[in-house]
C-alpha cells in the first residue's frame, strides 16, 4: 500500500494486480488541472514536466486531454535536473516560454527539479505569469522558500486533501524536544525516552527515534496518507480474522482480496479502494498568498472525481500581478463576437481571425469554424447564433382587415344583386333598353362572378382557388367590357352610321350581331385562360426568396406570360370601350355614356396598376388585401359609373324614364345637327 506513488500506470491491474495506494492517481490530478484551465478560460498555455516518470507521464496525459477541452499548448518542454551543465538549457526554456506570450504555465514536476527551474525564472526576471503546480511542489516549502519566488506571479496548485491527525502535532513537538535532550545527555537517555514514550515497547524500534522526526522536512499530507494506509491494513486484518464475535477465524485469503473489501471513515473522510486500487480522494485547490510579505497557502476550492467536478471561490484568490483584482488572461486570440466564425490562423485552433456569418446562416457552438445554413422554413440575420422560424404570410379569414374586406364584398354583391333585380323589374322601360336591355343582366351577372373571385384570395391557398382566382375575374370583366363595347357600337351606329349603311346595320341587328360579338370577345378571353391554365396550372406555392424572414403563401402564375396575355387582352378591350364611348360623346344625354364609361375604366386601370406596382415591391398581407380591393374597386367602378346613373333615374326620376322623354331628347339632338 503506497502513500506517495501517484503514477497513472500503477492503476493498471494487469501489470500491478496487488498494488494499492492512498494517494490519488495522477490521472485525477491532470483532470483537476484541465478543469482549472477551463474554469478561467486559459486556453493558450505552456506545459513543462520534470525529467522523470512523474513529470513525463503527467505531461503526456495532460497534452492528450487538452485538445478535447479547447486548450492549446504553445510550448512543451522537459525540465532537467538543475546543474551547471543544464543551466543554459533551462534558460533557453524560459526564453521560449516568453516568446510564446502565454500567461499560464502548467508545471508537472517534482519539487526538487522544479526548485532549480524557478531559480532561473527568478534570475530572468519573469513576472506576471500564472503557474499551475502539482501536489508535489505547490505546497512544498522547498519551492516557496526560494529567495525572490514571490516575483514570478501567481501560483495555483493542486493539493492532496488532508486532515489534522489527533495527537500528531503534540507527538512531533514532544519527540523533537526529547531528541534534542537525548543528544546532550548520557546513555541513560534511552531509558528516559522509554519512560516518556511508553508506547514504544520494542527496543529495536525505539532506537529509530533518535533521528530528527520534525514534520517540517516532509509534506504533512503524506502523513495523512500513511495514516490511512495503516488503518486500511488494520481494517483488512480485522475482516480477515473475522473477530467481530469475540473470536477470530482463520481463512486462506490473499491480502489484496481483503484490501478490496475495506471500507471505513477516518476523520470525516471516506476510505476504500476502487477496482484499480485507487482511493476516492479528491484534491484541494490552493493559491499562494504573499499578503504582508509572508507566504500562506489558503484553500480556494476543491476537485472531486467520479464525477469530475471543480469548485472555486475566486474571491479568495489574491492575484500576484500588476492588476490584482483582474483575472489574468491567457489566450492566443480573443473570443469572436457573437455570430462570427473562426478562421484558423496557424496550426493551433486557439489562434484565429473572426469573420461574420452571412444572412440565412448561423454559428453552431459545436463547430465555431463554419457558419451553417438555415433550413428553408427558417431565417437568420447576419452575425447570428441561431435560426428563427419564418413568418408565414397569407390573408387569413379572421384578421380585422380581412373581415372589413369581406363585409365590403358582401355589400358589393348585395348591391349588384339589387341592381340586377331592379333592372329585371324595369326591363321594358326606356332607361333599361337604352342601357342594353337584357345585356345589362349579363353584365351584372359577370360583375357578380368578378366579385366572387375575391373569395379565392382569403385563407391558405388551395388548388381549386388557385385555378379559379385569376381566370374567373378576367373572364367576368371581359364579359362586362364586351357588353359595354357592343352597346357603345350600337349607339354610335344608330345615330351616326345607320343612315349611311342602313342595310348593314339592319342585317347585323337582326342576325344577333351584338350577341355574336359579345360571345366572340368573351370566348377569346376564355380560350386564352384555358390554354394558360392547361399549360401552366396555377398551384399553391411557398415563396422563400422575396423575404429573408418570411414565407409568402400564394398561387403561382400571377406574373407568368399567359397571365400577361390575359391582362393585355382585357386592356385592349378596355381601350375599345373607351374609343367607342368617346365617339358617342356628342350624342343625346340619355345615350351618351362617355363620361360614365371613362370613369369606370379609369378606376379599373388605376386600381390594377396599383396592384402590380405594389406586388413588385412587397408581398405582405396588405398587398394581398390590395388585390381584393382592386377587384372590389373594379366591380364598384362599373356599378357606379355605368349602372348607378340609371338606377338614379329608375328609382328617383321616374318622369325621365318615359318614351316621350327619350323621343324629346332625340328630337332635340336631331334639330341641333340640322
Amino acid at each position: 500500500i503506497s502513500y506517495e506513488a501517484s503514477n497513472e500506470m500503477l492503476s493498471n491491474k494487469k501489470l500491478y494486480p496487488t498494488f494499492f495506494r492512498t494517494i490519488p492517481s495522477d490521472r485525477n490530478q491532470v483532470m483537476a488541472m484541465i478543469e482549472l484551465l477551463v474554469k478561467f478560460n486559459w486556453t493558450w498555455i505552456a506545459l513543462l514536466g520534470s525529467d522523470n516518470d512523474y513529470g513525463l507521464q503527467g505531461m503526456l496525459s495532460l497534452s492528450q486531454l487538452a485538445p478535447s477541452n479547447g486548450i492549446c499548448i504553445a510550448y512543451q518542454g522537459v525540465i532537467p535536473t538543475y546543474s551547471a551543465a543544464t543551466r543554459p538549457q533551462i534558460k533557453q526554456m524560459v526564453k521560449s516560454i516568453l516568446q510564446t506570450h502565454v500567461t499560464t504555465v502548467v508545471v508537472f514536476s517534482s519539487k526538487r527539479i522544479v526548485s532549480g527551474f524557478f531559480q532561473v525564472v527568478i534570475e530572468q526576471n519573469v513576472t506576471d505569469k500564472v503557474w499551475i503546480g502539482t501536489e508535489d511542489w505547490s505546497v512544498a516549502k522547498l519551492v516557496s522558500g526560494i529567495p525572490g519566488i514571490q516575483t514570478i506571479g501567481s501560483v495555483l496548485g493542486v493539493s492532496i486533501k488532508s486532515a489534522m491527525l489527533p495527537g500528531l502535532k503534540e507527538f512531533e513537538d514532544r519527540s523533537i524536544e526529547l531528541s534534542r535532550q537525548s543528544a546532550m545527555m548520557s546513555q541513560n537517555s534511552a531509558n528516559l525516552w522509554n519512560q516518556a514514550v511508553p508506547c514504544l515497547q520494542n527496543s529495536t524500534m525505539s532506537m529509530l527515534t533518535s533521528g530528527d522526526l520534525s514534520m517540517g522536512m516532509y509534506d504533512i499530507t503524506s502523513a495523512f496518507n500513511v495514516y490511512k494506509a495503516v488503518y486500511a491494513l488494520a481494517h483488512a486484518l480485522h475482516l480477515l480474522l473475522s473477530c467481530d464475535s469475540g473470536t477470530c477465524q482463520k481463512m486462506q485469503v490473499k491480502p489484496w482480496q481483503a484490501l478490496k473489501q475495506v471500507r471505513f471513515s477516518i476523520e470525516n473522510t471516506s476510505m476504500y479502494f476502487d477496482s484499480n486500487g485507487d482511493p476516492p480522494t479528491g484534491y484541494d485547490i490552493v493559491a499562494w498568498d504573499w499578503t504582508g510579505g509572508l507566504w500562506s497557502l489558503p484553500i480556494i476550492g476543491s476537485y472531486s472525481p467520479n464525477p469530475s467536478r471543480l469548485k472555486i471561490n475566486i474571491s479568495l484568490i489574491k492575484w500576484n500581478s500588476n492588476t490584482p483584482n483582474v483575472i489574468p488572461v491567457s489566450v492566443c486570440s480573443p473570443e469572436c463576437p457573437t455570430g462570427y466564425k473562426r478562421i484558423l490562423n496557424g496550426q493551433h485552433k486557439c489562434c484565429f481571425d473572426c469573420e461574420a456569418c452571412l444572412a440565412a446562416t448561423f454559428l453552431n457552438k459545436s463547430d465555431p469554424t463554419s457558419c451553417q445554413s438555415c433550413t428553408l422554413d427558417e431565417w437568420a440575420p447576419p452575425e447570428s447564433e441561431q435560426c428563427f422560424n419564418r413568418t408565414v404570410i397569407y390573408l387569413p379569414w379572421d384578421e380585422p382587415m380581412s373581415v372589413a374586406l369581406l363585409v365590403v364584398l358582401a355589400l358589393t354583391m348585395l348591391l349588384t344583386l339589387g341592381t340586377a333585380l331592379t333592372f329585371l323589374l324595369h326591363l321594358n322601360t326606356p332607361v333599361v333598353k337604352s342601357a342594353g336591355g337584357r345585356t345589362c343582366l349579363v353584365m351584372l351577372t359577370a360583375l357578380l362572378g368578378a366579385a366572387g373571385s375575391a373569395f379565392c384570395h382569403f385563407g391558405l391557398p388551395r388548388p381549386m382557388a388557385c385555378l379559379l382566382k385569376q381566370p374567373l375575374f378576367t373572364f367576368s370583366i371581359t364579359v362586362c367590357l364586351a357588353c359595354v363595347a357592343v352597346r357603345s357600337i350600337q349607339v354610335v351606329c344608330i345615330f351616326k352610321l345607320a343612315n349611311r349603311l342602313p342595310r348593314a346595320y339592319e342585317t347585323w341587328a337582326k342576325n344577333n350581331g351584338p350577341q355574336v360579338v359579345i360571345a366572340a370577345l368573351s370566348g377569346t378571353e376564355l380560350f386564352i385562360s384555358l390554354v394558360r391554365v392547361s399549360s401552366e396550372p396555377p398551384r399553391p406555392t411557398e415563396d422563400h426568396q422575396f423575404y429573408d424572414d418570411a414565407i409568402v403563401l400564394e398561387c403561382s402564375g400571377f406574373l407568368w406570360p399567359g397571365a400577361a396575355i390575359e391582362l393585355a387582352y382585357v386592356a385592349l378591350l378596355s381601350g375599345l370601350c373607351f374609343g367607342f364611348s368617346y365617339m358617342g360623346k356628342d350624342l343625346p344625354a340619355n345615350y351618351n355614356e362617355a363620361k360614365c364609361i371613362t370613369f369606370s375604366l379609369l378606376i379599373y386601370i388605376i386600381s390594377w396598376i396599383s396592384v402590380f406596382t405594389m406586388y413588385s415591391v412587397s408581398r405582405d398581407e396588405f398587398v394581398m388585401a390590395l388585390h381584393v380591393g382592386a377587384i372590389l374597386a373594379s366591380v364598384l367602378g362599373m356599378l357606379g359609373g355605368y349602372f348607378l346613373p340609371k338606377m338614379y333615374i329608375i328609382l328617383l326620376k321616374p318622369q325621365m324614364n318615359t318614351t316621350a322623354h327619350f323621343q324629346n331628347c332625340i328630337q332635340m339632338y336631331t334639330m341641333s345637327k340640322e
